[in-house]
């Protein structure tokens, strides 16, 4: 369908490091050698609350560019270790700030599909699914695949 149409389907999968995320990218990776389509690799990365006497207090302007530098470098190790340094597809990795249901959301749009896993590194986990791939699944403005845990 993506050769009828003269565009390349774009496949946005969230990692956050997780092995639920990088099952995620594994099957992002093969859909998009089945489907010929570009893979976009995103992470999330946000202010941690930090709380003082007078409530919450707001980082400092360097804590963002190290937040930042250490979202990439967990995204970088993510992929190598899900697909290795040579992906067999088009692969694109990006660092966005904000929660990662939004950014996961923002980027799906015009997205092709959304892939995420059915639990990423939240502190909850005995549910079936994490609060970010069920905000994407109702949310998303593309198809979204729940990649689950293989039982292990």
């Amino acid at each position: 369908m993506a050769e009828q149409l003269g565009k390349t389907e774009r496949i946005v999968v969230g990692v956050d490091g997780s092995d639920s995320s990088k099952r995620a990218l594994r099957w992002a990776v093969r859909q998009g050698r089945l489907t010929d389509g570009v893979v976009e690799a995103l992470t999330a990365w946000d202010f941690p609350q930090f709380h003082g006497a007078l409530g919450w207090l707001p980082p400092s302007s360097r804590d963002e560019g190290a937040l930042e530098a250490r979202a990439r470098e967990e995204l970088t190790r993510a992929v190598e270790e899900a697909v290795g340094p040579q992906p067999s597809v088009e692969l694109r990795t990006e660092v966005r700030y904000g929660t990662p249901a939004s950014v996961l959301l923002d980027a799906a749009h015009g997205a092709s599909l959304l892939v995420v896993g059915s639990r990423g590194l939240g502190g909850f986990a005995g549910l079936l699914l994490g609060s970010v791939a069920q905000h994407c699944a109702q949310h998303a403005a593309c198809p979204v695949v729940v990649v689950r845990d293989d039982g292990r």
